[in-house]
């Protein structure tokens, strides 16, 4: 049996594009067994227009990539609270530490597995943040 799935650009994302071709997706769904898996790509403290948002703001930039998640999770017919795993990239994690509230305002109601890693810099200059996302949902 192959698995169905399903690409989904919400509106409400930048899509990152090269001329007319689109990047990657920023959602994919697989449905298999009557269990629908969703992965949502990394995402960024880009806005809709693409822009940085909260440079320099580890806060507003944990705000921002948690409402993009919502965005992208909302899109497959998900919540927050079915995520089951996390992983996140951060240029400091000492700042990135000080907002546990925010991820917890975000991933707290799933308490997902998740993993965090220091790295030296993202694919935008002023990004301090990606998470990526797993979610499953029962059809």
């Amino acid at each position: 049996m192959r698995a169905k799935r399903e690409r989904i650009q919400p509106d409400k994302l930048h899509v990152r594009k090269e001329g007319d071709k689109i990047l990657y997706s920023q959602v994919m769904v697989v449905e298999v067994g009557g269990t629908r898996q969703i992965f949502v790509a990394g995402q960024t403290p880009r806005d809709r227009d693409g822009n940085c948002v909260g440079k320099g703001d580890m806060r507003a930039q944990i705000q921002q990539v948690g409402e993009n998640i919502k965005t992208c999770l909302e899109a497959a017919g998900a919540t927050l609270a079915d995520i089951v795993k996390t992983n996140t990239y951060v240029t400091d994690y000492e700042e990135f530490a000080k907002h546990g509230d925010m991820r917890m305002r975000y991933f707290g109601p799933a308490t997902p597995t998740s993993t965090t890693v220091e790295i030296r810099r993202l694919a935008g200059l002023d990004f301090m943040i990606e998470i990526e996302a797993i979610a499953f949902v029962d059809n």
